[in-house]
């Protein structure tokens, strides 16, 4: 596509935006969609070969997200439609991914491993008479232990966040990433999806330890002493990068 066509569908589309912010109608959301389809396409593309959904299915979802960005676009912020667009479309597709195939899909010799490991765990825990480290099931399983850590996320981490989860702490009480999220009204198991968005994003720019920390104890459930031997630090450690990582998160979220 020359460089002329592409400016002239790129002023167009923001003229529709612009009439769209000020005059909203099902026409203009319709010519903004079918100028916009290309950026959904790509998403769909990328998800296509990792799950058991239709293209079509997954087209007609990664549209709503559109729509719904269609709909939030602030076109006096001077983002660019194109980067504003693509998170919500990915959003709406992971979504119904989760919902409705719960195959977005893991490696399969990470799947046998997992299964091997459902074995391994229960001979460690009868000779040992304790539940068996992470250390000492990687170990058993001849894998370096960061490589079971990502394993058991990618195996346990099919659903959405649960954005619900208390963590008790004995300074400031009970906590829970749902209340980085402004808005009270999306305080629930299931955030608005650019909240969920926007909290996932933020999550990603954490240092790699404090995010393994909330990652095993938010979208995991697994307690503080758990994650501790899962990632063979101090109880106190993980604490502490409880306390540092929802301070970040909350510094990115606002």
């Amino acid at each position: 596509m020359s460089t002329t066509i592409t400016q002239k569908l790129k002023s167009e589309n923001l003229e529709l935006l612009r009439q769209y912010q000020q005059y909203p109608s099902h026409h203009l959301r319709n010519q903004l969609v079918k100028l916009n389809v290309g950026l959904v396409r790509k998403e769909v593309y990328h998800w296509l070969n990792r799950c058991t959904e239709t293209y079509d299915d997954l087209l007609q979802v990664g549209c709503i997200g559109l729509i719904r960005a269609i709909e939030r676009f602030d076109i006096s912020k001077g983002r660019a439609f194109s980067s504003f667009a693509s998170p919500y479309i990915r959003g709406e597709i992971q979504h119904y991914l989760r919902d409705k195939s719960p195959s977005v899909r893991i490696p399969r010799n990470w799947l046998a491993m997992d299964r091997q490991a459902t074995k391994v765990i229960q001979d460690l825990r009868v000779k040992l008479k304790r539940k068996p480290t992470d250390l000492e099931v990687a170990s058993a399983l001849d894998i370096s232990l960061e490589q079971w850590q990502e394993i058991q996320l990618a195996c346990r981490n099919r659903a959405p966040l649960s954005l619900d989860a208390p963590v008790q702490d004995e300074t400031n009480g009970t906590t829970c990433l749902g209340e980085l999220v402004p808005d009270s009204q999306y305080r629930s198991f299931q955030l608005a999806q650019e909240d969920q968005i926007r909290l996932q994003q933020a999550l990603a720019k954490l240092e790699e330890g404090t995010r393994k920390v909330l990652e095993f104890v938010f979208l995991c459930d697994l307690t503080q002493k758990e994650t501790a031997e899962r990632m063979g630090i101090s109880a106190v450690t993980v604490s502490r990068r409880i306390k540092k990582g929802l301070k970040s998160l909350q510094k990115i979220m606002q």
